[in-house]
C-alpha cells in the first residue's frame, strides 16, 4: 500500500470526488522485464573521480546525459578518464584547498551553477597507531574531511549569491565508509575521518534545507577496484549477499540519491556492503 494512500482517501472525502492520481516522472516502462530512468540533466562535480570508485560514478552520470566535471591528483589517469568520458578534468590535489576552490569557481564560471557534488576523493593508507604521526593523522583530515566541508561552504556562497534560484534545488552526495562503523587494527584515521563525515552530513542537511539541497552520505563496505576475479570464493561467501562489491554498486547508488523525486532521502547514511555491518561474527 503506498505511504500516501491515507492523504488520498481523505482528500476523496472532503472532495465529494476521487482524488487525482499522481503519476510518477522518474520510472516509464521500457519492455517488459526493464526499467528505463528518466534522468533530467544536471551539472556534477566529483571529487576523486579519475579511478575506482571515482571512475564509475564519472561514468555513471555521464551515462545519464549530465555534464561531469571530477578532480583528481593523477594526471594520467585523469586526463585517461577525461577522454574516455568526456568529463571535464581538473588536476588537483584537494589537500590543496586554494587550488579546489579555484578549482570549483573555475567550474562555476563555465557552467553557471552545480547541481550535484559527489566527495568521493579519499586516502585509506593504514598504519599501527604506534607508527601514526600527527602529520598522518592530519593528512587523512586534510584529503579525507576538509574538501567536504570546503565544497558546501563554496556551493552555499554562490548559491547566496544568485538572483534566481535553482529550481532543481540539489543534491551534495558524501562517500564515507562502514570502517565508521566497525574496525581492524591500524585505522584510526581513516575511520575517524569517515565518521566525521557521516556526522557533518546531517549538519549539511540542516544548513542546506532552506535551498532545497538534500545532502546524504554512502558507507561503501569491501568495493574491489581492481583484480576482481582474483578474489576467492571464501571473499564472495562471506558476505551475506554471495559477493564482493563493485564500484559500480556505489555509482548506482549515486544515480539513485540524485533523482528528482528522492527528495525526501536526506541526512541519511547509506550503508552499501553485502551485508556486512550487520553479520554477527565470533571466532
Amino acid at each position: 500500500m503506498a505511504d500516501n494512500y491515507l492523504e488520498r482517501k481523505m482528500e476523496e472525502h472532503r472532495s465529494g470526488r476521487p482524488a487525482a492520481k499522481h503519476k510518477s516522472p522518474s520510472f516509464a516502462t521500457q519492455r517488459k522485464g526493464y526499467i528505463s530512468v528518466k534522468f533530467p540533466p544536471r551539472r556534477v562535480f566529483i571529487t576523486g573521480g579519475a579511478a575506482g570508485i571515482g571512475r564509475e560514478i564519472v561514468r555513471a552520470f555521464r551515462a545519464a546525459d549530465c555534464q561531469v566535471a571530477f578532480c583528481d591528483i593523477d594526471l594520467k589517469q585523469g586526463t585517461a578518464t577525461s577522454q574516455e568520458t568526456g568529463a571535464r578534468f581538473y588536476h588537483v590535489d584537494v589537500s590543496d584547498t586554494t587550488a579546489l576552490a579555484v578549482a570549483f569557481n573555475d567550474l562555476i564560471k563555465h557552467w553557471g551553477d552545480v547541481d550535484i557534488i559527489v566527495n568521493n576523493v579519499g586516502v585509506c593508507e593504514f598504519k599501527p597507531i604506534s607508527e601514526t604521526s600527527l602529520d598522518d593523522f592530519d593528512g587523512k583530515m586534510a584529503v579525507n574531511l576538509r574538501p567536504v566541508f570546503l565544497l558546501a561552504k563554496l556551493l552555499r556562497t554562490h548559491r547566496d549569491s544568485l538572483a534566481v534560484p535553482n529550481e532543481f534545488g540539489g543534491r551534495i552526495i558524501n562517500i564515507a565508509s562502514s570502517r565508521h562503523l566497525m574496525s581492524e587494527k591500524g585505522t584510526s584515521g581513516y575511520s575517524a575521518s569517515k565518521g566525521a563525515i557521516t556526522s557533518l552530513t546531517h549538519s549539511l542537511m540542516m544548513d542546506f534545507a532552506d535551498l532545497h539541497i538534500t545532502v546524504n552520505s554512502i558507507s561503501p563496505g569491501w568495493i574491489q577496484t581492481a583484480d576482481y576475479d582474483s578474489l576467492t570464493p571464501e571473499d564472495h561467501s562471506q558476505h551475506p549477499s554471495g559477493r564482493v562489491g563493485k564500484p559500480d554498486d556505489i555509482a548506482r547508488a549515486c544515480i539513485f540519491l540524485s533523482m528528482p523525486d528522492n527528495d525526501f532521502i536526506n541526512g541519511i547514511d547509506l550503508i552499501i556492503d553485502g551485508g556486512m555491518t550487520h553479520k554477527m561474527i565470533y571466532v
